[in-house]
């Protein structure tokens, strides 16, 4: 029986965004994935955390094509992941930016890449600028910006092309903690504004439950998926939420989850 169109636009909002089966990579020795599955949900902001090594950087990356796995399938949509657009940002925001563009230029390269004409493209970064309240001249070049400024070019840039998911690498891990706690807002507004399906690798667990939707908690490698944490903590999240029943019992299960994979290497 045919599906009508209202259920398989219901079908298709509920689908998985990204489907990961049979997903293998080796490195030199190390067997850092072996036949992984996992679903990654739709329209959630979703962080990897797992022990030092077992593969967090590596998962994102090759879900974005920038590491080829050695077998498996990634699906989008039930799409090859050149029939989609994504955004990346990268943890080093020195060599994220290209030092010889403006950050107008900046944000705007994939957008000319793409092919866009000018008046376009200008179009559409003065939008995501606006859009975001983001107060840089974007007349500098990143060697006149702050880090956070640089940064937040790179994430600008990476939402420019209005990607259908955002894949980002420990993206605050080069900055203060000033500047750390001011991008996790941002990012914070930036999900809140888009409601893209996003996914970050982070190395600190509070930070990790603060910005997501769910929390995949993985086992040294070969990687596995020992749980996938749920966290439905209303937005916008601020100070208050980390002294919350809520925030506190999920942080502490993820810890002990954590601390229990640390101790089996």
């Amino acid at each position: 029986m045919e599906l009508s169109a209202n259920a398989r636009a219901a079908a298709t909002r509920t689908a998985p965004h990204v489907t990961i089966r049979g997903l293998s990579k080796r490195f030199a020795d190390a067997t850092i994935y072996d036949n992984f599955d996992f679903d990654i949900p739709r329209g959630k902001l979703m962080s990897v955390f797992g022990p030092n090594g077992c593969g967090k950087s590596t998962l994102i990356n090759m879900i974005a094509g920038l590491f080829p796995a050695d077998k498996g399938e990634i699906l989008f949509d039930g799409q090859p992941l050149n029939k989609i657009k994504f955004g990346y940002v990268f943890q080093n925001y020195r060599e994220a930016v290209f030092p010889w563009l403006s950050a107008f230029d900046n944000i705007a390269y994939p957008l000319k890449v793409m092919g866009v004409p000018k008046k376009e493209r200008n179009l559409k970064v003065e939008k995501i600028v606006a859009s975001l309240n983001v107060k840089i001249d974007l007349n500098l070049y990143p060697y006149q910006m702050s880090g956070g400024q640089q940064q937040m070019v790179s994430i600008m840039r990476a939402l420019v092309v209005d990607p259908e998911i955002l894949f980002l690498d420990e993206p605050f891990s080069a900055l203060d903690y000033e500047m750390t706690l001011f991008m996790r807002e941002q990012l914070q507004r930036v999900f809140v504004e888009t409601h893209t399906t996003t996914v970050l690798v982070s190395h600190d667990l509070e930070e990790a439950v603060y910005l997501s939707d769910r929390i995949l908690l993985l086992s040294r490698h070969p990687a596995r998926p020992v749980e996938f944490v749920h966290y439905d903590a209303p937005r916008p999240r601020t100070d208050k939420t980390m002294t919350e029943g809520d925030f506190i019992s999920t942080k502490a299960h993820c810890l002990e989850i954590f601390q229990r994979e640390v101790r089996k290497g």
